[in-house]
């Protein structure tokens, strides 16, 4: 790498530091999303999310994971993104995905911090069985982790009068 003479360093070091400054103010003064840009971002991110199931991709599940995320799948809840990792890997083991989802409902706090999203849990020929419940957090700018998950099955009883 060439020297700078040492005349020139005051002037370069000068120049690199009003780039930093005003790569620093256009992140700074970047537009915020919109609330539907928001709500774009996570139903874009809970399919992304199924797409995991559907492509058999267990690690692409596990990035998706909060580090702090709660899952109430069986009896106790499960606590952690390893926990909820080691409880999944049975999900992605066989070639065919035991269910799907996708969401139908995504709302996002004013703020652009968390957001829920809701939708259908179907079996692989597709009758609906479950509806699951998420909730996400923006972890860095675009980047959502799931938080919270719970599924609840839907009864298939006969309707009363």
């Amino acid at each position: 790498m060439p020297s700078v003479p040492t005349a020139s360093r005051p002037i370069a070091t000068l120049a690199i530091a009003a780039c930093v400054a005003v790569l620093a103010g256009c992140a700074a003064n970047a537009p915020r999303p919109t609330p539907a840009e928001l709500q774009q971002q996570v139903a874009d991110t809970e399919r992304a999310f199924a797409g995991t199931m559907a492509d058999r991709n267990h690690a692409a599940f596990v990035a998706f994971l909060s580090e702090e995320a709660i899952f109430f799948t069986g009896p106790k809840p499960l606590h952690g993104r390893q926990e909820v990792a080691d409880a999944w890997k049975k999900f992605y083991e066989k070639p065919e995905a035991p269910f799907s989802w996708a969401p139908d409902k995504v709302e996002v706090l004013a703020s652009g911090t968390l957001a829920i999203s809701s939708g259908p849990v179907r079996d692989p020929k597709g009758k609906h069985i479950a509806t699951f419940t998420s909730i996400w957090r923006q972890e860095a700018p675009g980047v959502w982790r799931i938080v919270f998950d719970k599924g609840n099955e839907v009864c298939d009883c006969a309707k009363t009068p």
